[in-house]
């Protein structure tokens, strides 16, 4: 074993995340501000979210029925009564000098979820889901002297958030980018958000620290902030909890800070030192009530709540025959899930739509860079397809054929196959039989072959059937004529 690897074993990562989920508002959540993003700079404000003297804030109904939908679909406990907090510090993109945000009584707390571990599930617990506004943002490049100023655009300042804190129970890099990728999959089923990273939609700030293993305290933690994909996330991680262990191995300390990953390089970096919850001096708003969410509200809440991804996928086996594998393939979307089922109730044969979708469908889709949304073919398009190749209308060769040139055309696959003259199989037994003794008596080496037992010999023909017949004849009946000629 490697000192390197040594080292991996004799320490293991204690690993929690907190995730910032935009909330898809018209309007901000204490102020009638629009939350549209992409608008030119400062023109989403007004006194409130620019923090004037006297401007009050009005809570955003809308924002705290989809955090509730959200916590309740990550097995949260909603508490019935939460209070909004003053977290005071002072940024350029802060115009108040304090954030509205939630501390010590939260909306929601003690959820988790399940992500796939060897031998099963395991949970990551989750501690907490509050509200939180979310500040402006600071600009260091696009504009004429971004080299000697910093530009301030406070449209996201007062955009709802919800802030979604993990326990510490992620015990790898590999594990934090499934936490991450399930925790967005749910997200996205309650459509609260549309958790587009690029946008910042959705952010993730990773708190890592490294311990002898089997030790039951915790060591000093590093936070690693803006970090804009999972996979720079779990890159990040492998990197820092690598630091870490090298730090202690040669007998340093670890300090406790907040750093940044350099993903051209591959490392984290020092930013700041990290502050502790006492170093924001938080206190209750007073401009704002306790937020009471009582039993009539939250059942309310509960009705829009919609079958969830784990749920959907071992109902899609049960309902449709297919894999687990087919299922977690077909709901990575709600779109997706949807659109798989729609099409899989009028089919003939479910599994065979599900198996066009990942041999066919998702394939090309990869190779041209497009998501499912934006392809060609439509869901009820595979559908048919399969209905042809199930009835014998059409070959798995012919299906392919349609299916390229759908995607040549940009067309969907029903008006490419009228377009091509709705071709089919020959099913012509007179003209089939004609080939075959054309075939056999064009090989009297491989027929001797195979009457002397060589089986396998049958595959031969009946692939020479079908290079003669281009392609249009029937498989199936292609393999009846040949065993029935053969005897």
């Amino acid at each position: 074993m490697s000192p390197a690897s040594a080292a991996q074993t004799a320490f293991e990562p204690v690993i929690g995340l907190e995730v910032h989920v935009h909330l898809l508002t018209a309007s901000k959540i204490f102020c009638s501000c629009s939350t549209r993003f992409g608008a030119p700079p400062n023109s989403n404000v007004c006194p409130v979210c620019l923090g004037m003297p006297g401007a009050l804030p009005v809570l955003n109904k809308k924002a705290v029925e989809f955090a509730t939908l959200a916590a309740m679909a990550l097995n949260c406990r909603i508490n019935e009564t939460s209070i909004f907090a003053r977290k005071n510090y002072f940024y350029p993109d802060l115009p108040k000098g304090y954030q509205i945000s939630q501390y010590d009584k939260p909306l929601a707390e003690h959820g988790f979820i399940a992500v796939p571990a060897s031998g099963g599930k395991k949970k990551i617990g989750i501690t907490r889901v509050h509200l939180e506004e979310d500040a402006g943002k600071s600009l260091h490049e696009g504009f004429p002297d971004a080299a000697e100023k910093t530009a301030i655009d406070l449209n996201r300042a007062g955009v709802p958030l919800i802030e979604i804190v993990s326990e510490p129970d992620i015990a790898s890099p590999d594990e934090a980018y499934e936490y991450l990728t399930r925790l967005k999959e749910i997200i996205l089923y309650t459509g609260v958000s549309d958790c587009n990273m690029e946008e910042g939609s959705l952010r993730a700030d990773a708190n890592v620290s490294v311990r002898p293993r089997g030790q039951k305290s915790l060591g000093t933690k590093t936070e690693i902030k803006n970090v804009n994909s999972f996979r720079f996330i779990r890159e990040a991680l492998e990197f820092e909890i690598g630091r870490q262990i090298e730090v202690l191995e040669s007998g340093g300390k670890i300090t406790q800070e907040t750093r940044l990953y350099n993903a051209a390089e591959g490392k984290t970096y020092g930013m700041r030192s990290k502050e502790e919850a006492h170093d924001y001096r938080y206190f209750p708003e007073p401009d704002l009530l306790p937020l009471i969410v009582d039993e009539k509200w939250k059942a309310e809440i509960a009705q829009s709540l919609p079958e969830l991804p784990e749920a959907r996928r071992a109902r899609l086996v049960g309902d449709y025959g297919i894999t687990e594998y087919d299922a977690q393939v077909l709901t990575v979307s709600k779109a997706l899930a949807d659109q798989f089922e729609a099409a899989a109730r009028v089919a003939r044969n479910p599994k065979r739509v599900a198996n066009l979708v990942q041999s066919e469908l998702m394939g090309r889709l990869k190779s041209k860079g497009i998501e499912i949304e934006q392809s060609p073919i439509s869901m009820q398009g595979v559908a048919a397809s399969a209905d042809l190749v199930e009835s014998g209308a059409i070959s798995g060769k012919m299906l392919k054929e349609l299916y390229d040139l759908s995607f040549e055309r940009a067309k969907d696959f029903l008006a490419v196959y009228e377009e091509a003259g709705r071709p089919q199989q020959s099913s012509d037994t007179g003209a089939l039989e004609k080939i075959i003794d054309d075939i056999l008596a064009a090989n009297p080496r491989q027929l001797e072959q195979y009457r002397a037992g060589k089986k396998t010999m049958l595959g031969f023909f009946v692939g020479q059937v079908m290079k003669a017949s281009k392609g249009q004849a029937n498989p199936q009946l292609v393999n009846e004529l040949l065993s029935k000629k053969l005897g």
